[in-house]
C-alpha cells in the first residue's frame, strides 16, 4: 500500500522538532519532518551521490568518519551496509528524541563502530581534538540550515580539523536566490592553495552538495 499511499506509523513532536513522522513510503521506512526529508528517503539518495563522488574505495580505507547531524541516521546505514566502512564513526546530534527514534524504528544503536554524541554541532567542532578523514555536515531544522553552517569561521574550523586529503561533505538546500548566492560566496571561505572545493550538480530538487578535499 505504501507505494500508492505513504502509511505513517509513528509521530512526534520534540524539543527541535515541531513533527517527526515514521511512515512507509514506497516500501521503505523513512523519517521526516513537517516539510521534508530528514532520513532513508531523498535525504539517503543525496548524500550516496556525494560518497560516490568521493569514491566508496576511498570511503572504505579510511579510519575516521565525523557526521554532524545524524537524525535517522541514513548516511551511517549507507557507510555501513553499501560502503562496507568498518572504521570509527562519530555522529553528532543535538536533538536526544530524534536519536531515541532512530534506535527504535532503524536500528541505529546496533551499529558496533557508531558512537552517537548528543550535542550542539557547533560546540563539539570546538572542543574536538580529533582530526577526521571525512566530515559529512547534514544539519537542518526542518527546511532551515543555522546561520553558523556558513560562516567563515566554522567552515575553516572544519577545514582544521580534516586530515591531509580528507575531505568535507556539505548537505545544503536551495529554495531561493539568496540561497544560490549564499552557497556561492561559501565556496570561497576556503584557500584555494590548500583546499580543492567544487558544488555537484543539484540533485533531488532543492539539494546542493558542496565537496571540499584538503590538500595532501
Amino acid at each position: 500500500m505504501s507505494y500508492l499511499v505513504p502509511i505513517n506509523i509513528y509521530k512526534r513532536k520534540s524539543a527541535w522538532s515541531k513533527s517527526l513522522e515514521v511512515s512507509w513510503n514506497n516500501g521503505q521506512l523513512v523519517l521526516d519532518s513537517a516539510n521534508t526529508n530528514y532520513s532513508y528517503g531523498s535525504l539517503q539518495r543525496v548524500l550516496r551521490k556525494g560518497l560516490k563522488a568521493i569514491g566508496f574505495e576511498k570511503v572504505v580505507a579510511m579510519d575516521h568518519i565525523l557526521v554532524l547531524g545524524v537524525a535517522g541516521g541514513s548516511v551511517v546505514k549507507t557507510l555501513v551496509d553499501e560502503v562496507k566502512f568498518g572504521g570509527r564513526i562519530t555522529g553528532v546530534e543535538i536533538d536526544r528524541d530524534v536519536i531515541q527514534l532512530a534506535q527504535t524504528h532503524f536500528g541505529l544503536d546496533k551499529i558496533p563502530n557508531l558512537e552517537i554524541v548528543i550535542d550542539d554541532a557547533f560546540e563539539f567542532a570546538l572542543r574536538t581534538r580529533e582530526r577526521y578523514d571525512l566530515i559529512i555536515v547534514d544539519i537542518f531544522q526542518d527546511t532551515v540550515m543555522p546561520n553558523f553552517l556558513f560562516e567563515k569561521f566554522f567552515a575553516q574550523r572544519l577545514g582544521d580539523l580534516l586530515l591531509p586529503g580528507g575531505f568535507l561533505l556539505f548537505n545544503t538546500m536551495i529554495l531561493t536566490p539568496e540561497h544560490e548566492a549564499r552557497n556561492a560566496k561559501y565556496v570561497g571561505k576556503f584557500n584555494p592553495a590548500l583546499f580543492h572545493v567544487k558544488q555537484l550538480p543539484r540533485t533531488e530538487s532543492h539539494n546542493e552538495l558542496i565537496l571540499v578535499q584538503k590538500q595532501s
